[in-house]
């Protein structure tokens, strides 16, 4: 999965995304300027190729979300976990809706799916995570993220959850740092507990964490055979497609070159790697996988695709629409202050 530099394609873009492995196109804050530009862009991508590449983007909501103009303005997934402390239900209800839109208008606009939902359990440790977590406690995460699932199903579209298998328990930022996460298997259990529950549930598809657990395996999660193999496929038999986080992280540096983590990524079991903001890493990792094949992973990757949607402007006539807008309308800045936002 590769990204663009801009709003529209260039030749050479063009030509990178025609490569026997490129197989889809992570989209940014930088390729979006209104709902009508980024639909053509989509199109224009979409018409590459046949399976299109798939579309995605990080539209969690709060502090991570691409697209804005136009687009409804979506509360951190902190703010759910806090309604959830005073009403289960409304909380249930909100969060669903929430999906729901995130997912609509997404779909409008041709997006396949949104890297979301966060499965990491919050709390003062992680300033990455942070509010992007729905709560620090295991259970309610697994609630909320899967009523954000059903939400986001209705609209056509699949889920990842991350950050297998947990990136709450650490301080740094595996954009800028190499996070070591020092506690037992025992220790972490907890936090595996979200991603155990929403497997269980279906969920579509995961991503891993950039971090490394010395105590349970001495690779990175997302390059480690034990968290991805036998852990995740073989203990908690998930059967959905495996995103690897950005490979351009500084994290993965531990890995190797840009070729070597893209095959070791997909040696530890990966479906498809993400290689993002470096265009000379990316036309390495395409060199190297010129002949790289797996039927299994391309079957997963293809359940990935979106179905059901609308158009932007036929969705905005949506009654479903308009009430999902007037529920996030909740959201006070005000609420900001006890959410240390």
């Amino acid at each position: 999965m590769l990204d663009l530099e801009g709003t529209e394609l260039t030749p050479a873009e063009r030509e990178m995304l025609l490569h026997p492995a490129a197989g889809g196109v992570i989209l940014f804050s930088r390729n979006f300027q209104s709902p009508a530009q980024v639909c053509r862009l989509i199109s224009e991508i979409h018409e590459l190729r046949n399976p299109a590449l798939l579309i995605a983007v990080d539209q969690e909501g709060g502090r991570v979300q691409r697209f804005r103009e136009g687009f409804t303005r979506l509360p951190p997934a902190a703010w759910f976990g806090e309604l959830y402390e005073t009403d289960k239900k409304h909380a249930h209800d909100v969060t669903h809706e929430t999906g729901w839109l995130m997912a609509t208008e997404l779909r409008s606009v041709g997006v396949d799916f949104s890297f979301a939902p966060v499965l990491d359990l919050g709390g003062d440790l992680s300033q990455v995570i942070g509010d992007r977590a729905f709560s620090h406690r295991p259970a309610v995460v697994a609630e909320l993220a899967q009523a954000w699932r059903h939400g986001a199903n209705e609209a056509g579209m699949a889920t990842v959850g991350k950050h297998f298998p947990g990136h709450g328990g650490v301080q740094e930022d595996s954009h800028h740092e190499l996070p070591v996460d020092r506690r037992s298997m025992d220790e972490i259990m907890a936090d595996l507990l979200p991603f155990d529950r929403m497997i269980s549930y279906g969920l579509e598809a995961i991503m891993p964490a950039h971090v490394i657990y010395p105590q349970v395996a001495p690779e990175l999660a997302g390059f480690s055979p034990y968290w991805l193999k036998e852990i995740l496929r073989g203990r908690f038999r998930f059967q959905g497609a495996i995103f690897s986080d950005d490979l351009s992280m500084a994290a993965a540096d531990s890995a190797g070159d840009y070729g070597d983590r893209a095959l070791a990524a997909l040696d530890a079991g990966c479906d498809m790697v993400l290689v993002c903001n470096n265009p000379k890493g990316a036309a390495q990792v395409l060199e190297r996988l010129k002949g790289y094949k797996d039927p299994v992973a391309q079957m997963r990757l293809m359940r990935m695709h979106g179905h059901a949607a609308s158009t932007h402007d036929e969705m905005r006539l949506n009654p479903r629409w308009k009430a999902a807008v007037h529920m996030v309308g909740e959201f006070d800045e005000t609420l900001s202050l006890s959410l240390d936002l």
